[in-house]
């Protein structure tokens, strides 16, 4: 098992949302469509945002660098470096106010086998 290096992941993901026409780059580091986990560093430059989408089950935002605000339902909260962030279920939106980049850890809900 290799160690990853988020400060490493950061600097490269951020050069990359800075040629992006869409302002972000992501990049998953532990899960995939099976797991249950799931844990990826998203970069994005000033002004970018990640428009109204649902979360598909518990999710939290860890700030890596940079300020970001989440909008939900007419509430909004700004974190900035070194602040953890519950992410609200329903529908949400991520704006960053400033280069930004966070761990985005994720839970997706499982279906129950029924039988």
């Amino acid at each position: 098992m290799q160690p990853d290096n988020l400060d490493q992941q950061v600097q490269a993901l951020g050069d990359a949302a800075a040629q992006a026409t869409n302002g972000r780059s992501a990049r998953m580091l532990y899960g995939g469509p099976s797991s249950t986990l799931t844990q990826t560093v998203i970069a994005m430059r000033e002004g970018a945002r990640l428009g109204d989408h649902e979360s598909p089950g518990e999710a939290t935002m860890l700030v890596l660098r940079g300020r970001l605000r989440v909008a939900s339902q007419g509430q909004a909260w700004e974190a900035a470096q070194g602040d953890l962030l519950e992410l609200p279920l329903e529908t949400h939106a991520v704006e960053a106010l400033m280069d930004a980049a966070f761990l985005l850890t994720a839970a997706k809900v499982r279906q129950q086998a029924h039988g």
